[in-house]
């Protein structure tokens, strides 16, 4: 008892331990976000859903939980003993205190590194938008110039310059020979792209190789290679392996061919079907010609049986005729309107007159106005000794008011 009490730090509860433990643990930013390789035992798929196993090497091992919110995403089934790779966290379970991977993704052992890393490029490339479909540049209908950026030695480049000669011969080919597997294989093939680019010497590029593992085709899966196809002003033409080979230069690239011999046949056209379409087209060139020419002489010969042509001044002598016919009747036009507007101008005149001013003075009335020159309607107003104009139909009469006097309505 005098042991504990001279302990001068607290004394903790197993939980509050553990609790610590976890807390440290979830903010390990090592911890939180962790790949781990190993082989699965005691794996146990609950009926919540979750699963729950070991993952183990050879000396140690490490208890791991996968919930079903997570493992409804994999395309596999796991077994004990099959070798994975696992993403999660590492946190602490606080009632047993024993630690354990949260797995939140498994791939399997051998290819899983190289497709996280496939993968996580996709996805980066993806969201900066170099795969969006309104950066492909269109590929020239008739290149001159075509620049291969490939092994010289490989089946590829035979198969590609075969097609070429064979569907366009009058193309140019400028081979760029680089290592298409290895180490030093994706700087060679992006120096390529971008010597062409530099040198502005071919009018489209086709980059690519034949069939092979994912680590034989993982020069075209490397950020270097997408970042030269994606900053290149030539249009490219990724050509890498078979067709169901899917590599991150493919979907950076203008256009994805399945192999190397479909990229020589989309690049150029055949000659063979260009001679077939250029005959087309002058076959449909003279019958155009030749059916203009004859719809012109039947309209000739139409014209030289017609009477105006046989006796062209009969046309002039009924043209004459009619000039005159309408020269009358242009005359007969103008003097019917003239007269109408006669008849409407003097019907006016006689309603002016009727709601003149100067009509009613003439018929003895007068208009009386003040100093101010307002017209007098009423005896209000007006007191002895006001000036008044008194305008008659034939002059005024200018007077001084003597007297004024109302009528008397009641009379």
């Amino acid at each position: 008892m005098q042991l504990l009490s001279s302990v001068s730090k607290p004394i903790l509860t197993v939980s509050e331990v553990n609790s610590y433990i976890k807390m440290l643990m979830d903010h390990d930013p090592f911890l939180y976000d962790i790949w781990i390789r190993g082989e699965i035992s005691n794996f146990k798929a609950h009926s919540s859903g979750h699963y729950y196993l070991t993952l183990k090497d050879e000396s140690s091992s490490i208890r791991a939980v996968m919930f079903k919110s997570a493992n409804i995403r994999l395309r596999f089934r796991l077994e004990n003993g099959m070798k994975i790779i696992a993403k999660g966290r590492i946190s602490i379970y606080e009632r047993d205190g024993q630690y354990q991977l949260y797995m939140e993704e498994i791939q399997p052992d051998g290819i899983g590194a190289l497709h996280i890393a496939y993968e996580q490029l996709k996805e980066k490339l993806q969201k900066e938008g170099l795969f969006d479909a309104e950066k492909k540049k269109p590929l020239p209908l008739y290149p001159e110039r075509i620049g291969v950026v490939t092994s010289p030695t490989g089946a590829a480049i035979r198969d590609i310059l075969n097609i070429l000669k064979r569907r366009y011969p009058q193309a140019k080919v400028m081979i760029y020979p680089v290592l298409v597997q290895g180490e030093q294989a994706a700087d060679q093939i992006a120096e390529g792209i971008r010597y062409f680019n530099k040198t502005k010497g071919v009018d489209v590029i086709i980059t690519g190789r034949g069939g092979g593992s994912i680590e034989d085709l993982w020069a075209f899966n490397e950020e270097v290679t997408a970042r030269a196809i994606a900053d290149s002003d030539i249009p490219v033409v990724s050509a890498v392996g078979h067709e169901t080979d899917f590599t991150i230069a493919d979907f950076v690239a203008d256009l994805r061919a399945p192999t190397p011999s479909a990229a020589a046949e989309l690049v150029v056209p055949s000659q063979f079907e260009l001679r077939d379409k250029l005959s087309s087209m002058l076959s449909r060139l003279y019958y155009a010609f030749n059916k203009g020419i004859e719809n012109r002489r039947m309209k000739l010969r139409a014209f030289m049986q017609s009477t105006s042509f046989r006796n062209p001044m009969d046309m002039i002598y009924r043209n004459r005729m009619l000039l005159d016919q309408l020269d009358r009747q242009l005359e007969k036009n103008i003097l019917y309107k003239i007269e109408h507007a006669k008849k409407s101008f003097g019907l006016l005149c006689g309603k002016l007159d009727a709601l003149s001013p100067l009509a009613v003075l003439a018929r003895g009335y007068a208009i009386v106005k003040n100093e101010s020159s307002s017209i007098v309607k009423s005896v209000s107003g007006i007191n002895e000794g006001d000036k008044l104009d008194i305008q008659l139909s034939d002059g005024s009469i200018f007077c001084i008011v003597d007297e004024v006097k109302p009528l008397n309505r009641e009379m």
